[in-house]
C-alpha cells in the first residue's frame, strides 16, 4: 500500500463544535505547549480525497510552537488504513483506525464512534454563506515538531452541536450542547509540513518522516521487505539507492 505526497485535496462536509472552558487531560507532544482558549471538535464525511472516500473524527486543542499559536490535534479516528498512514506519515496526526457511522436525518448530521460510544451530533440553523478559512495545525513527526498549514472552505451553517460521550471516556469533558457550524460543499487543502525556523517563521520539512508506529507494518507503508545485511541504503530526496558493500 502507497499513499500519496502531500498537499492532500479534500471534498466533503463536515460538523464542528466549539467546546469553551473545557479542559482534557490529554498530554501535548513534546515541544509544543498548551494554550487557553477553546477546543475544536470535527466529524467530517470525506467524498473524495487522494485515498478515497472516508469518514474521519478529532478533537484538536488550542497551542503554540514557539511564537506560532494553532491547534494540536490529539485525538483523530480514520475509517481506513490508507487515511492513517497517510496522516501519521505527511503530518504526524495521530490518527487510528476505528468504527465511524455517517447518519443524516434532513439538515441534521450525525457521527457515532461506535468503539467508544461517542455522538456528535449537529443541527444548523439560518443561511449558509460562503466561508474561507486559513489553518495551522502544530503537530509531531518522527524528525520533530512541525507545522502544518491548510486551508478550508465551503458554505458554512451556524449549528447546535451536541456531544454524547460515556462517563469514564477521556473525552468526557467535551460532552454537552455546544456552538459550532456545519460546512457543506467543502474543500480542504492540507499543505505540506513546515519545520519551525525562528520565532516566527517556517521552512519546507521533507515530505514524509519516519513514524515508528508504523515501523512494524510494512505492508502499510508499501509493502518494503527489510533490507539484506549486505547493503546499506543512502536516502536522496524521495530516491533511495542500495550499495553493496563487502
Amino acid at each position: 500500500m502507497s499513499t500519496p505526497h502531500a498537499p492532500w485535496a479534500l471534498v466533503g462536509e463536515c460538523v464542528v463544535g466549539v467546546v469553551r472552558r473545557r479542559k482534557l487531560a490529554s498530554t501535548l507532544p513534546a515541544g509544543i505547549h498548551r494554550l487557553p482558549g477553546p477546543c475544536v471538535v470535527t466529524a467530517v464525511r470525506y467524498s473524495d480525497s487522494p485515498v478515497g472516500p472516508y469518514l474521519e473524527l478529532a478533537v484538536g486543542e488550542p497551542a503554540r510552537l514557539g511564537a506560532r499559536p494553532g491547534l494540536c490535534v490529539t485525538t483523530m479516528v480514520v475509517t481506513t488504513a490508507e487515511a492513517r498512514v497517510g496522516g501519521r506519515l505527511n503530518w504526524g496526526f495521530p490518527k487510528e483506525v476505528g468504527a465511524l457511522r455517517w447518519r443524516s436525518h434532513g439538515d441534521e448530521r450525525e457521527v457515532v464512534w461506535e468503539d467508544r460510544d461517542i455522538v456528535v451530533r449537529g443541527r444548523p440553523w439560518g443561511p449558509a454563506p460562503p466561508l474561507l478559512v486559513p489553518m495551522r495545525a502544530l503537530q509531531r513527526r518522527g524528525d520533530g515538531p512541525v507545522v502544518v498549514p491548510g486551508r478550508l472552505r465551503g458554505r458554512a451553517q451556524l449549528a447546535r452541536v451536541e456531544l454524547e460521550v460515556p462517563d469514564g471516556d477521556a473525552l468526557a469533558p467535551l460532552a454537552g450542547p455546544h456552538r459550532g457550524v456545519l460546512l457543506s460543499g467543502m474543500r480542504f487543502v492540507v499543505e505540506p509540513a513546515r519545520l519551525p525556523a525562528g520565532l516566527t517563521s517556517t521552512f519546507r520539512a521533507p515530505l514524509r518522516a519516519p513514524e515508528p508506529a508504523l515501523l512494524s507494518s510494512p505492508s502499510e507503508v508499501g509493502g518494503s521487505r527489510p533490507s539484506s545485511p549486505s547493503r546499506r541504503h543512502h536516502f536522496h530526496g524521495e530516491r533511495c539507492v542500495a550499495v553493496r558493500v563487502g
